[in-house]
């Protein structure tokens, strides 16, 4: 046999292994209080209820950050997979927040600007339903019950973000190169720099609890996927 192609796999597998790289998972919350986290508004929306992150918006919008050691600031993740742990009350509104940062909307109603939030969404009256890549690529239908424990594993690797909720893939999408958005969204896009995780605490009659937050970052691969929608 051809010497040449016994050593050809030997020599292919370091050349794929950076794009697998990956850190171990690293726990976001410790399950007894908010170290490490801190709302951009109205704090007292956020509390820790038996082992869960309880978000509950006590009067305006309010997100909580993670900022690790940077009080003033924020965490910055660019290529990672976060897995979150939630569930809520009936008719609730939430959504975890990536590559965001502190900027706000200009109407006074605290939404961010910046990045892309998942949905998640026990309500009725929202549309765009849990697992919803909100406003770019939005389920109309959930895959969850969000009265109980579920799982939204949330990956950005490059320019493609991929959802799954169970481990069930939802949402996979790549953001386009120079992506035009509408004006009163053209934050929602990566930030090549990384940015913020984020909670979000809609409004006074949602509430929802997390649990469980974890991420280990990644190394990121060429991107080429399309855009897709899973059912």
């Amino acid at each position: 046999m051809n010497l040449k192609l016994l050593l050809l796999p030997l020599l292919l597998v370091p050349m794929s292994l950076p794009a697998l790289a990956q850190t171990a998972w690293r726990p976001l919350f410790n399950g007894q209080d908010l170290a490490g986290w801190k709302a951009n508004a109205y704090p007292d929306s956020w509390s820790v209820v038996d082992g869960a992150i309880r978000a509950h918006a006590t009067k305006s919008c309010s997100h909580l950050f993670y900022v690790g050691d940077h009080a003033d600031g924020f965490e910055r993740f660019k290529d990672f997979e976060l897995e979150v742990e939630s569930r809520s009350e009936p008719d609730s509104n939430s959504g975890v927040f990536i590559h965001t940062d502190h900027a706000t909307h200009p109407d006074g109603m605290l939404r961010l600007l910046n990045g892309y939030e998942i949905q998640l969404n026990s309500s009725a009256i929202e549309k765009r339903k849990t697992g919803s890549l909100y406003a770019v690529v939005d389920l109309d239908v959930s895959p969850v019950d969000e009265s109980q424990w579920f799982t939204t594993r949330i990956t950005v690797r490059g320019q493609r973000i991929t959802v799954h909720l169970n481990d069930r893939l939802v949402v996979d999408y790549t953001e386009p190169a120079n992506v035009e958005r509408p004006k009163d969204r053209a934050g929602r896009r990566l930030n090549p720099l990384g940015a913020a995780i984020a909670l979000q605490g809609h409004d006074p009659k949602s509430v929802f609890y997390f649990r469980s937050i974890k991420i280990r970052t990644l190394d990121a691969p060429a991107s080429t996927s399309a855009q897709t929608t899973l059912r």
